[in-house]
């Protein structure tokens, strides 16, 4: 082999340690960044949920997207945009109907990245106290799916939320 080859090879071996050494940086550097993004996603998750518990728009605000392409549907129906959502669910269903309301998650909260967007799924458990009487429990389980972006400037904002009761077994499920 000649000098020439010899040099070439080794040129080549250098070039090829590198390319694996920079991809290997990339790969934990996108996973340092998917595991902060994750922990923003679950810790907007227990915001989402004290904001229920508190009937708490003003925390909302700070986990809800404040465009008017949010959307929440629920069994009574289908808010759009983040204004109707704090009217509708955070005010007239758990500030008024509620006087006192316990939201909590039952299952491990599985998140899934998509770049700068994530869509979260739970199961929850709901209980809550009848304001018109301040006594009659309701208790309510369910699951839940919600889908977050990350807004520049903002983090991560909820802008979806589909949930639905658990999942029906026996001769009147599918």
């Amino acid at each position: 082999m000649t000098i020439r080859k010899i040099f070439v090879a080794a040129f080549a071996a250098g070039v090829c340690v590198c390319a694996s050494g920079l991809a290997m940086q990339a790969q934990e550097t996108k996973t340092a960044q998917d595991s902060a993004a994750m922990a923003e996603i679950r810790h907007q998750v227990e915001n989402y949920m004290q904001s229920i518990d508190d009937a708490d728009t003003s925390l909302g605000a700070t986990v809800w997207s404040p465009t008017p392409d949010a959307t929440f549907i629920e069994p009574q129906g289908h808010e759009r945009g983040w204004d109707q959502i704090a009217s509708v669910v955070y005010d007239k269903l758990m500030g008024q109907t509620f006087s006192k309301r316990t939201l909590k998650n039952v299952s491990d909260v599985s998140i899934h990245l998509y770049g700068d967007a994530a869509v979260v799924e739970f199961d929850w458990d709901f209980v809550a106290t009848l304001r018109s009487d301040g006594k009659t429990l309701v208790h309510t389980t369910g699951r839940e799916s919600q889908v977050y972006v990350n807004l520049a400037g903002k983090g991560w904002r909820l802008v979806h939320v589909h949930y639905s009761g658990p999942p029906v077994k026996g001769p009147g499920g599918f």
